[in-house]
């Protein structure tokens, strides 16, 4: 009779179960989830390539605006074909080089998108409370080097991760019951000390989603009061209705991501699958909805794209 027991040798091969307790409804599932994502792809290749055509559009906002429409392109398509591949074929199995890629690259460029939130955010307090020195701070180079620094930031913090998970044994049978390679849910795997691991992800990530989020909710604040104490009524409006829904937006990222990791920790007699579920939200959702609110809701955006497109009729007549 054979056992499985913890070996020094971690499997070359892992199997992922999907969202634990639903598979029955996975085909379903995979519906708004395969939405989510042609949205992402769409939107964010629309975004592109308006942004790129119209030079216009070269300017900061639009340039950090870039560097997320990117972020979320290679954040979502980590997991979701994957994803998809489990929902609708039962393709479980992966490498666990593959694996460990996927976690790198989806917890990396989530730190990368946050980054480059706050990046934005200080964007916008800039051009409405400094307006005419606008140009003079975010300089193209201040872009770039605010673009260099978000991915700098992002592999200091997750190399260690990754590193560590690389170099720790996994025990067999190897299932890791999450629809991707989730950090936490793969570390349940090991047969060695993973308290580093743990501790350190939890740190990195209550710190990002803390300092981050109090960095953006203060330029959002110092925007709102700027723009009650300057503005018209109808300006308050606009300013406030723009900024509630940017808010919306990065709470639709930031929340579910801690929830997901504290959940998974503390509350254990939580259903599984809430769990996995705020985890895929928090990587799904923002793609999906960034291009529309940073993008079609933005009238230089609208405008750029009326004259790239007449640009094209023009050129095609």
């Amino acid at each position: 009779m054979s056992h499985s027991h913890p070996t020094n040798a971690s499997p070359s091969e892992l199997h992922l179960t999907g969202i634990p307790g639903l598979q029955h409804l996975h085909h379903w599932i995979s519906i708004p989830f395969c939405i989510m994502y042609l949205v992402t792809l769409a939107g964010n290749s629309t975004l592109l390539c308006v942004i790129k055509a119209d030079p216009s559009l070269h300017l900061p906002m639009f340039l950090l605006l870039s560097m997320l429409a990117v972020i979320d392109l290679v954040m979502s398509t980590s997991i979701t074909p994957k994803m998809l591949g489990i929902f609708w074929f039962h393709s479980t199995a992966i490498s666990l080089d593959a694996c460990l890629t996927q976690m790198y690259f989806a917890h990396a460029f989530s730190v990368m998108e946050s980054g480059v939130l706050v990046a934005m955010a200080f964007d916008r307090y800039v051009a409405i409370c400094n307006p005419l020195r606008y140009l003079s701070i975010l300089t193209n180079p201040v872009v770039a080097a605010i673009g260099l620094a978000a991915l700098l930031r992002a592999v200091v913090f997750m190399s260690p991760l990754t590193f560590q998970i690389h170099r720790l044994p996994l025990c067999r049978p190897a299932v890791v019951h999450h629809s991707y390679c989730e950090h936490v849910a793969v570390l349940k795997l090991a047969c060695g000390d993973a308290a580093f691991s743990n501790t350190y992800s939890l740190s990195i990530s209550t710190y990002v989603v803390s300092f981050d989020s109090l960095l953006i909710g203060l330029s959002y604040a110092l925007i709102l009061r700027a723009v009650f104490r300057l503005s018209s009524p109808q300006a308050c409006k606009k300013a406030f209705s723009t900024c509630s829904s940017h808010l919306c937006v990065m709470a639709l990222f930031y929340i579910p991501g801690l929830l997901s990791m504290y959940m998974e920790r503390y509350h254990q007699e939580l259903p599984p699958h809430i769990q996995v579920l705020l985890a895929d939200l928090y990587l799904l959702i923002p793609p999906a909805f960034n291009p529309l609110i940073y993008g079609i809701r933005t009238k230089q955006i609208r405008d750029g794209a009326r004259r790239v497109i007449s640009q094209r009729r023009s050129m095609a007549g």
